[in-house]
């Protein structure tokens, strides 16, 4: 690649990491096409892998986010604990921005579940007057195919939860991260502890 290509994917990340932060949006596809077209780039074949718009992401906070975003990060994986708390029975793990520390205000906390089926968590969590909203989320597993696995939206501390349910077997292999193609970072309570140690 030379250098005016990987000029003008930089600065389309970078752009692309200011719509996403700014905006809320969460498809990474979109925000790429949205700022080339913004920044006037014809931008075939020049534009920036989901990874390059995650490191442009982190920088962003990290430079303008400074110790409101670290409050923030702080806020959403307390709320995780809690929320995994509450879900202990299905050894729930943190994935996402809130484990990856690119949590912005319009993020959710997204959680990994594992149990027999769905329905029991769904029984469980509605036996304790958690109102939720079910849905359904398309991940690639390591074997290259696409799978669809239920999902439960619930409010925890504030904040919005979603716990996507994984047969038990799945606690072995995490599905593929659209981020970077390797299997999805998990982290359990301990895990998340840690990380709010150092916070």
């Amino acid at each position: 690649m030379d250098s005016s290509s990987k000029r003008t994917r930089q600065i389309i990340a970078q752009e692309a990491a200011r719509i996403i932060v700014g905006h809320g949006i969460r498809d990474y596809y979109h925000a790429k096409q949205k700022a080339a077209d913004r920044l006037g780039i014809n931008a075939f074949g020049s534009l920036p892998g989901n990874k390059e718009i995650e490191k442009a992401i982190a920088r962003q906070l990290r430079i303008f986010g400074g110790e409101s975003h670290e409050q923030l990060l702080r806020l959403m994986r307390n709320a995780a604990l809690s929320a995994m708390t509450v879900l202990k029975n299905y050894s729930p793990r943190l994935v996402g921005p809130v484990l990856a520390g690119t949590a912005d205000e319009n993020s959710t906390i997204n959680l990994h579940v594992f149990a027999d089926s769905p329905e029991i968590i769904a029984l469980e969590i509605s036996d304790m007057g958690i109102k939720f909203k079910s849905y359904e989320r398309r991940l690639k597993t390591r074997h290259g195919q696409v799978v669809s696995y239920a999902g439960f939206e619930f409010s925890q501390c504030n904040e919005i939860v979603q716990a996507t349910t994984f047969p038990l077997i799945g606690i072995r292999q995490a599905p593929l991260s659209p981020i970077n193609g390797k299997p999805m970072k998990r982290a359990d309570k301990n895990a998340v502890q840690e990380l709010l140690n150092y916070l």
